[in-house]
């Protein structure tokens, strides 16, 4: 990956794409989602270190809501009939945050909230659904292919097509609607402005989505 496509899927943004958070896979460069908020947990890691922090690194770059209770946010929990207390659920190994089950004198709880809790380490929400659209330069006729998050206006659209052309703020961006060319609301997110996702349509017709993509044109 280059330093400019680094640079691209490290930028700071509203609403992120599964492929954004999944390039973010490593201990030195973690994200990962729960609940639909995305945590950037690298300098929680460099900082804690130690075997805790081993099951968050083997998940670096995914979705683990699976790990916590969807009623009250916190770590899943199950009945130990052995020592009849109720003790955290973890599969994947005990993780940084979550307490010991038995008292021991080198557990620390001066870290404040527990990271899954913690929002000044979420940067930002996991779209539920992305889309693909086509974007056109109809000056130079050059395309771009973008994966973007159905939550997300024209404008912060335009944020991310800003990669390929620096100058796209300037143009005015439109649809072609039966016929005629329509400017297009920057506040409003393509749903909203009459642009349609018709991917269950093809799927349901079992025709390739790549077949068809929404375009958008740019005007200078």
């Amino acid at each position: 990956m280059s330093a400019e496509e680094k640079l691209a899927v490290s930028k700071r943004r509203a609403w992120y794409t599964p492929a954004e958070i999944a390039l973010h896979n490593c201990a030195a460069d973690c994200w990962v989602s729960v609940f639909g908020k995305v945590y950037e947990l690298s300098a929680l890691l460099e900082k804690s270190k130690g075997p805790l922090c081993q099951p968050i690194i083997k998940f670096a770059g995914e979705d683990v809501s699976s790990w916590f209770d969807t009623a009250t946010g916190d770590v899943k929990t199950q009945w130990d009939p052995e020592n009849s207390l109720v003790c955290p659920f973890l599969p994947h190994g005990r993780f940084l945050h979550v307490p010991p089950v038995e008292p021991v004198s080198n557990w620390r709880t001066d870290f404040g909230s527990p990271w899954w809790r913690d929002e000044k380490l979420c940067i930002g929400s996991l779209s539920q659904k992305t889309r693909k659209v086509r974007v056109v330069n109809t000056l130079t006729r050059q395309e771009a292919l973008l994966e973007v998050c159905a939550e997300e206006t024209l404008e912060q659209i335009l944020d991310r097509y800003l990669d390929h052309n620096a100058h796209a703020a300037s143009y005015t961006w439109k649809t072609l609607d039966e016929g005629d060319f329509r400017p297009l609301d920057m506040q409003k997110n393509l749903a909203d402005n009459g642009i349609a996702d018709e991917s269950g349509e093809f799927e349901s017709l079992r025709i390739d989505s790549d077949y068809y993509y929404p375009v958008l044109h740019l005007y200078y």
